[in-house]
């Protein structure tokens, strides 16, 4: 059963902000008969408006959060590179695929895997379900540890820093490697797309992986419409709800033949 995912988020600023998102669940290659199965039923047209009303709802605000303003773009201004740490060879090949994906999806992002921890400003970490609350501890410290899983028993959370600009420094992922297949896709997808901005979940949204209620194991279209608004070049980090409103329309058009053409979707 996939299909209920609980989420939380912390921002805490002080020269960064911290934010969190635990989740618990799916999704992943079309290999797997539950993703190929959502694949075949996924609705691919949208109006601009349903587009529009989800990039608002998951790139501003925060679920959960105690302090620092939440009203503002956070993304991504520099190269974005990813480490996986872990022992699992197997996801490990798995997350750089999915990291390839959204590499091909998202036009204006560049993001890829590296071997070099140093070089890298995602890191991923990969651990058995066991020592999933232990690793939270060493992230967040104990109390937290204790609040998060008393209250939402999560299989996977990510989290970023941003700094005085709105602009992601770093972001952190932990994923569970033995949940299954389903599990560490819709995980792998959901919390590295989260950890690229749009942090705050939203449960009238009923396209979007980041509803609670939504599990997908692969990047659908409607996400890749809301990270291709989200990083296009003129959606800039620091960017309030009236400013985005101001170059949405032109972006929105530039993303919309993107989408299309890396879909293969109908005119």
């Amino acid at each position: 059963m996939y299909a209920h995912r609980r989420s939380w988020y912390l921002l805490a600023s002080v020269l960064a902000a911290l934010a969190l998102d635990i989740i618990a669940p799916p999704t992943a290659s079309a290999e797997l008969p539950a993703i190929a199965q959502r694949q075949r039923t996924e609705k691919k047209s949208f109006t601009d408006s349903e587009i529009v009303e989800g990039f608002m709802k998951t790139a501003f605000g925060a679920e959960y959060h105690l302090a620092g303003r939440v009203d503002r773009i956070r993304k991504y201004e520099v190269p974005v590179r990813v480490f996986a740490d872990g022992n699992r060879a197997d996801r490990k090949a798995q997350l750089a695929k999915i990291v390839a994906d959204i590499a091909a999806k998202v036009q204006h992002l560049d993001i890829a895997v590296t071997e070099n921890n140093e070089s890298a400003n995602v890191q991923v970490k990969l651990v058995r379900d066991r020592d999933l609350y232990r690793t939270i501890a060493t992230f967040y410290g104990g109390e937290r540890a204790k609040e998060i899983k008393s209250s939402l028993d999560p299989q996977c959370l990510s989290g970023f820093r941003k700094n005085e600009k709105y602009e992601i420094e770093r972001s952190d992922v932990i994923l569970t490697v033995d949940n299954g297949d389903f599990t560490f896709f819709d995980c792998a997808y959901e919390e590295l797309l989260q950890s690229l901005g749009p942090i705050n979940d939203t449960s009238s949204v009923p396209w979007t992986m980041f509803n609670d209620n939504v599990s997908m194991g692969y990047f659908d279209v409607y996400d890749q419409y809301l990270l291709n608004l989200l990083y296009d070049p003129r959606v800039k980090a620091g960017m309030t709800v009236a400013e985005v409103k101001t170059v949405l329309p032109d972006v929105l058009a530039d993303v919309r033949v993107w989408v299309k053409k890396v879909n293969n979707l109908p005119e």
